[in-house]
């Protein structure tokens, strides 16, 4: 006698979200309120770095992971921006380098003692209002503010809200502004490689690297998808209205080639999808999951191939839409999502298969990813969260139980 398989066989169907205590959390950090839709930290296995609320410019905390507890109000902060921070993003390959993108239309890399530095930079002149900043981190972290970043990369025209790393090719970074223009950078000569104007007709949302860096996927506010190369300058696969509501989706490669989305339906309902690039007239597989028009954030781990989604608090900045008429849905902003849902991604529909859901009862106003290289897989750990509340952040251990 045969018997049907009611639940689906997965090794990851038990994984549960722990936040630690109280004490090894991150205390008294006035996060950043600005309404742009990022995930506002950044980790590595030696520092979280944390977009704060600054007086006269914009700013950002860069922590060792050790130095937990309450942070003192004085405690230094890397601040060269003057407009608020947007987006910041650790090299894969340094960590002790970090880019940021700003309202001032700057994205920064900067320098400083006791690590190594970025190859091939040389002094630069001093920053135009409109360039993305890298920065480099001390050994032990910070003891002073830091104001003077290594590079400074000059060519955007209006604010830069995406910085992001090349996964393989060292000092390479791409960032994407409100002008729609995505460039392309060399980051130890301070060159423009690529400039990638016209592909985008209006706001970029958000962007994503294939896992060998030889692509990356765009979601833009006119509702479509987009597979670049960025060698050739030419859009390799586009998907028109991939998501039909008006709100910001978001989009990443898979370790495959396939595309993972986030956004919202014509009736505001957020939903998730599975695209493959060869194919993009249907979705391999699309779920809606409530009604609620706080952003979707999805991180992707290639190793497990489970995708976890995060909601945000917040309303869409300024330049993502018109402002609303009264008696719409983004009049009343919600307190925003608290829960990380995960799913898991395979070769057999529905493809996207729904593994569990992390509540707590705060909302999130950002979360960190920790790379794999910063887990503790001893514990059988898998995934480590850093949760942005109003005033502190809390790391979130994701664990497969093992007897």
């Amino acid at each position: 006698m045969s018997f049907r398989k009611v639940v689906r066989q997965s090794k990851f169907r038990h994984v549960f979200g722990q936040p630690v205590k109280t004490d090894q959390c991150y205390d008294d950090i006035r996060v950043s309120r600005v309404t742009w839709d990022s995930t506002f930290c950044a980790v590595n296995p030696s520092f979280v770095a944390i977009i704060v609320e600054a007086s006269g410019g914009g700013a950002f905390l860069v922590l060792p992971l050790h130095k937990t507890g309450r942070i003192d109000k004085s405690y230094p902060t890397v601040c060269g921006h003057t407009g608020p921070v947007l987006d910041i993003d650790w090299c894969p390959h340094n960590d002790h380098v970090i880019a940021s993108g700003s309202e001032d239309c700057t994205v920064m890399v900067r320098g400083g003692p006791g690590s190594r530095g970025v190859a091939g930079v040389t002094p630069l002149r001093s920053p135009s209002p409109l360039s993305p900043q890298v920065w480099q981190i001390p050994e032990n972290g910070l003891s002073q503010p830091l104001t003077e970043p290594v590079v400074v990369l000059e060519g955007h025209s209006k604010r830069v809200g995406i910085v992001t790393w090349h996964p393989t090719a060292r000092n390479v970074l791409l960032s994407a502004g409100c002008d729609n223009v995505v460039l392309i950078w060399n980051v130890g000569t301070a060159e423009e490689l690529y400039r990638l104007d016209g592909l985008h007709p209006d706001l970029i949302y958000s962007v994503s690297w294939s896992r060998d860096g030889s692509r990356f996927c765009t979601a833009c506010k006119d509702k479509s998808v987009r597979v670049i190369d960025p060698r050739r300058g030419t859009v390799v696969a586009e998907k028109e209205r991939a998501h039909e509501g008006a709100r910001p989706m978001r989009a990443i490669f898979l370790a495959d080639g396939k595309i993972f989305t986030t956004g919202f339906s014509r009736m505001s309902e957020r939903q998730l999808a599975l695209w493959d690039t060869e194919n993009l007239e249907e979705p391999m597989g699309l779920q809606e999951l409530d009604s609620s028009n706080g952003a979707l954030l999805p991180f992707y781990d290639p190793d497990t191939n489970v995708v976890y989604v995060c909601g945000k608090v917040g309303s869409p900045p300024p330049c993502l839409v018109a402002p609303p008429e009264p008696g719409s849905p983004l009049m009343a902003c919600p307190q925003g999502d608290s829960s990380i849902r995960y799913f898991e991604i395979t070769e057999e529909p529905p493809y996207i298969h729904f593994l569990n859901t992390f509540t707590s009862k705060e909302p999130q106003r950002g979360m960190g990813w920790m790379p794999k290289r910063g887990l503790d897989v001893s514990k059988c750990e898998i995934a480590r969260f850093y949760k942005l509340h109003e005033r502190k952040c809390e790391p979130i251990i994701m664990t497969v139980p093992r007897k």
